[in-house]
């Protein structure tokens, strides 16, 4: 029972000779307050033990040594080890900067001429989709947002479906979707034996899923191991969800990165071609080495404009209930870049230069590690494209290459091939070559 007590009852009480204990007279409230106990109402909050990738970037930030080198956390470097500031967008923010427009709320679905640009970046430019009205596109906070939002949607118009997510995967994919209430489980995917894609696995669960069960696939570069399928492949998987009535839902965060722009958009445009409905999220932030501008797209492929009108309905709806709006200055950035002629074609070298530089610094480490190794076939690593190679051998020695070596890479083996350049490539392949002797 809370104790009631005011200042008058305390002079009463006074009066009466009884004495009080010390720590009620120090705590004596002013006049026409009253005292409570004090609740706990949050102690029922469990610990968070933290994203494994995120902590150990805390680690390596403290980390005194000078050669160190980080091949954890998903972020494209340079030759010089330094996150790169894009010619192209720094040009945009130039002209973004004189603008004396104040600076004022987006529309829930974001700048229009962003996600026009978006859907041309995905959909190919006056793709016949777009043009009949049958994508609805909204700008969102990153790729992560675009999850969110998209499986809240998806979760709110079909609460009794499933959701299915491949083996491994980005964390991250299984926290956003069990948020939005969906169990979630995995189909096959990689072979830890063969270190390659376990294609006929991956094709048996898919064709054995329930219709309309929300699978999550990579287009590209698939995080954490790089492994993709081929278009052949992709063909099939297209047919296997036309004919199961599977629900797509891709995540292309590294468009660019692992073959080039267009054959990155494969699958999206594979399934297009099949008339299926399905959504995409997408990110620039690797692309525009724009990380903190939080720059995502979600697009939902509809069957015809006025499913579409109404899908665009749903999803602003969706913003409004949790972030009412998206942020204007990324966006401004992207936008102005991707509807430039000029700026667009020079941020297009760019991306490819990325790409470029990072396949070549994979075949480097390879080299190294057949130098150290000759004996192992690390061959493996050649047909694996984009930021990421994956080599969960490795992920069991990380505590060692962390204190011999200074090199730092995840648990699961996953290793950030753009944190590698001419002047560490060959102390990584000597560290790894070393733990694993």
């Amino acid at each position: 029972m809370a104790c009631r007590l005011v200042h008058h009852d305390l002079d009463k009480i006074a009066g009466q000779m009884f004495v009080l204990p010390v720590n009620l007279l120090l705590r004596r409230p002013l006049a026409g307050t009253r005292l409570y106990k004090e609740t706990a109402l949050f102690n029922v909050l469990s610990a968070y033990a933290g994203d494994p990738i995120l902590s150990l970037q805390v680690a390596y930030r403290d980390d005194p040594r000078a050669d160190k080198i980080n091949l954890s956390i998903g972020l494209y470097y340079d030759n010089e080890g330094q996150v790169p500031r894009l010619a192209s967008v720094q040009q945009a923010q130039a002209r973004v900067s004189t603008s004396t427009e104040p600076s004022m709320y987006l529309p829930m679905s974001g700048d229009p001429a962003y996600c026009k640009a978006s859907q041309a970046l995905l959909f190919g430019d006056d793709a016949e989709i777009v043009r009949q009205g049958r994508v609805a596109t909204i700008q969102t906070v990153g790729g992560s947002g675009a999850l969110k939002v998209g499986s809240d949607l998806i979760r709110r118009f079909f609460p009794d479906i499933e959701a299915r997510i491949s083996n491994p995967t980005w964390d991250n994919h299984r926290a956003i979707l069990e948020g939005s209430g969906f169990k979630v489980e995995t189909y096959p995917y990689f072979d830890r034996d063969t270190q390659r894609v376990d294609f006929d696995a991956m094709k048996g669960a898919l064709r054995a899923l329930p219709a309309r069960t929300l699978v999550l696939l990579h287009p590209c570069c698939h995080n954490p191991t790089g492994a993709d399928l081929t278009p052949a492949q992709w063909d099939e998987v297209v047919e296997i969800i036309a004919s199961r009535q599977l629900l797509a839902f891709l995540d292309i965060a590294y468009q660019g990165l692992g073959e080039g722009l267009d054959a990155d958009a494969y699958l999206v445009r594979a399934l297009v071609k099949a008339n299926q409905s399905f959504l995409v999220s997408g990110s620039f932030s690797k692309i525009f080495s724009l990380y903190g501008e939080r720059c995502g797209s979600l697009s939902m492929v509809c069957a015809n404009a006025e499913e579409a009108g109404r899908a665009l309905g749903q999803m602003q709806q969706a913003v409004r209930r949790n972030y009412s709006s998206p942020p204007a200055y990324g966006a401004s950035l992207v936008r102005t870049v991707l509807t430039d002629p000029v700026l667009n074609a020079q941020w297009r070298a760019e991306v490819d230069e990325m790409r470029v530089r990072m396949q070549a610094m994979r075949e480097r480490l390879i080299q190294g590690m057949v130098a150290e190794q000759p004996q192992v076939d690390w061959s493996f690593l050649d047909v694996q494209r984009g930021m990421f190679a994956y080599a969960p051998v490795l992920g069991a020695h990380m505590v060692r290459l962390r204190e011999e070596f200074g090199v730092y890479i995840i648990e699961s083996g996953r290793i950030c091939v753009a944190g590698l350049n001419t002047g560490n490539v060959d102390r990584v392949a000597h560290a790894f070559a070393s733990v694993l002797k």
